[in-house]
């Protein structure tokens, strides 16, 4: 269990004085590292969605890297690529920023479908296969990647495949009026991401999310779990498809970690409800109003 003077604790902490009035939305995020997820934000330009991965990976201490899509992004750009060594006359393999502990991938659905694809090995197996041959990622390997909205020019979709690696997504949305006036006497919170230290280390955050993972939880609230994402089939529900079994355990990967950040010894039915919606919204037809439908037809 984490503690008020937790190095996660200190995590978010720092981050709430970054990024105004988005706790929950930054314990969400820390959940989804904690929990060896990858991460979504969904929102118009300008509201921190790069500033709070940055923040991350500063005060975890994970080597970094940031890619910023365009529409002629190529998947070289992202995982690399093998050159010719005139010197040493062989070939030379020149890693792309893929091969960082921590990668923001800014305005995703604005890079092509090709390279799209070429994430999905990386996120789901923690590798990447170049001109046949192999190679591992980093561990932890954590993806953030942001996308605008659709209705803005130069983004398209993001396929099923894609939103599936994703084990959360979260939105910031505007700040309140107070906490909005008091960033604007502030100034912009990025100047402030050089002064931030890391708080925890990669081995350290390694061992975090192993005992994350051993939080307990009960067979009940696995069978509400379970009954979850069984609505999510039905036709009572009035959706297309509803959620995988990879989905569920993502769901109790998530509420364990949650738990685990709240300082308590077991999930209860508050963690699952907590991360409930963004492992749910991205992956079902209707978004939030269908996984407020959902939850609320299931009793815990």
């Amino acid at each position: 269990m984490t503690s008020k003077d937790s190095p996660l604790a200190r995590v978010q902490a720092h981050l709430d004085t970054l990024i105004l009035g988005k706790s929950h939305t930054i314990k969400l995020a820390i959940t989804c590292l904690l929990a060896r997820g990858h991460l979504l934000i969904e929102d118009v330009p300008g509201v921190g969605k790069s500033t709070l991965a940055q923040g991350l990976a500063r005060l975890t201490g994970l080597s970094f890297a940031r890619v910023q899509c365009t529409n002629d992004l190529l998947p070289a750009d992202l995982l690399g690529f093998n050159i010719w060594d005139a010197k040493e006359s062989r070939m030379r393999f020149s890693s792309g920023p893929i091969f960082h502990a921590m990668v923001l991938i800014d305005e995703l659905n604005r890079a092509p479908s090709k390279t799209q694809s070429s994430l999905l090995e990386a996120m789901e197996e923690h590798q990447v296969s170049i001109d046949g041959e192999t190679r591992a990622l980093p561990d932890p390997f954590f993806v953030v990647a942001t996308q605008n909205p659709m209705e803005q020019i130069g983004t398209a979709p993001l396929p099923e495949s894609q939103l599936d690696r994703f084990l959360m997504r979260v939105s910031l949305g505007y700040p309140d009026a107070a906490h909005e006036k008091q960033l604007l006497l502030a100034g912009d919170a990025r100047a402030h991401l050089n002064e931030l230290t890391p708080q925890v280390s990669a081995d350290d955050l390694r061992a975090l999310q192993r005992q994350a993972s051993m939080v307990a939880i009960s067979e009940a609230l696995v069978g509400y779990v379970h009954r979850l994402l069984v609505a999510t089939r039905t036709g009572a529900s009035g959706l297309g498809h509803g959620l995988s079994p990879r989905a569920g355990l993502g769901v109790i990967a998530a509420a364990r970690a949650h738990a685990y950040l709240s300082a308590q010894p077991y999930v209860a039915p508050d963690d699952v409800q907590a991360v409930f919606a963004s492992i749910a919204s991205h992956r079902l037809p209707g978004g939030n109003d269908s996984v407020s439908r959902v939850m609320e037809s299931v009793a815990v």
